[in-house]
């Protein structure tokens, strides 16, 4: 199967624009094909300005984004193959998500044992470790806007297995189809 990366970085660009906000990239400048202007690197990463008004000759494929766009008032193609992407934010608000390398996800490396979790418990998981959350834009935050940050399934390890299963148990209930006459 091809990456979902590239159709969720869509939805994701789609979303942010569709509720009149600022789409952010953040972008690891040091992949190959990327093409951006190497004096506003930070670290191997840039952060774009995608929106709408900030951009010309906009296109964005499964295979990557270009566009044209001006950088202390000189104009700059830029290309970034999907894959170099490392998360896509909105400026105001910090809604978004962060990319993983498919390389960090292959099957070879994941452990037999793997802990489902329902959604009760992760977002259980999420609130109770919110003030831990990393910030992965690299930039300031924005007053009072959440951060995006990464929850790791070593800190459910230690929840009582009586509390999961009660958890899976409740979040299973059958829905019901009531015909109204």
């Amino acid at each position: 199967m091809t990456s979902n990366q590239p159709y969720l970085l869509k939805a994701f660009f789609d979303w942010i624009v569709d509720n009149g906000l600022t789409p952010h990239l953040v972008v690891d400048a040091t992949q190959n094909n990327v093409s951006v202007p190497m004096q506003y690197v930070n670290d191997g990463q840039i952060v774009l300005n995608v929106s709408p008004g900030a951009c010309m000759n906009f296109n964005m494929t499964p295979e990557g984004i270009s566009f044209q766009a001006r950088f202390g008032g000189q104009p700059h193609y830029i290309h970034i193959p999907s894959h170099a992407v490392l998360a896509i934010y909105a400026r105001e608000n910090g809604a978004g998500t962060v990319f993983t390398a498919e390389s960090d996800l292959s099957i070879e490396d994941t452990d037999e044992d793997v802990v489902e979790l329902s959604d009760g418990m992760l977002e259980e998981t999420v609130l109770d470790n919110s003030d831990e959350l990393l910030d992965t834009a690299g930039g300031a935050r924005v007053s009072g806007a959440p951060s995006l940050g990464i929850v790791s399934s070593s800190q459910t390890e230690s929840r009582n297995v009586d509390e999961a299963s009660e958890l899976t148990k409740t979040a299973k209930k059958k829905p019901t189809f009531t015909i109204v006459k």
